[in-house]
């Protein structure tokens, strides 16, 4: 079972008990975040939200903030004398997916159970009915 949710304006797809890093995220370490804009879900069955899937939320716990490394940013212009260095350190919150709530299993095996019942039924009770092939008009010409 996983899902992809939209998580501080990027998507991710994501399963139980997953770490990941996204963008920093507001909340301390161990507090409890809950993300609702469910794009698509998949759990014996693909559900495809219109933008999103309704009654479907995924429950994460942040472990921590960071920062990523440094991205060196370095301009210059040939021939001029000019260059210009610069840094960047993006904040990060990792988290840890707690579990996607929202659906509702039991009602997925009620109604396979009675279709597999049917199918079981008319087996035993329909008579086997033989193969039959067609001849082509070559093999009747012979």
């Amino acid at each position: 079972m996983f899902a992809i949710v939209e998580i501080a304006g990027l998507q991710y797809k994501v399963e139980q008990d997953q770490k990941l890093f996204v963008n920093r995220l507001q909340g301390d370490k161990g507090a409890k975040v809950s993300f609702d804009k469910v794009l698509l879900t998949v759990n014996g069955t693909t559900t495809i939200g219109a933008p999103a899937v309704n009654g479907i939320t995924v429950d994460a716990e942040i472990l921590d903030h960071v920062k990523a490394d440094k991205v060196i940013v370095f301009k210059k212009k040939r021939r001029k004398g000019y260059e210009k260095k610069n840094g960047h350190r993006q904040s990060l919150t990792q988290i840890q997916i707690t579990g996607i709530t929202g659906f509702d299993n039991k009602k997925e095996e009620k109604k396979a159970a009675p279709k597999a019942k049917k199918a079981a039924a008319a087996s035993e009770d329909a008579p086997v009915a033989k193969k039959t092939t067609k001849k082509s008009d070559s093999e009747t010409a012979e």
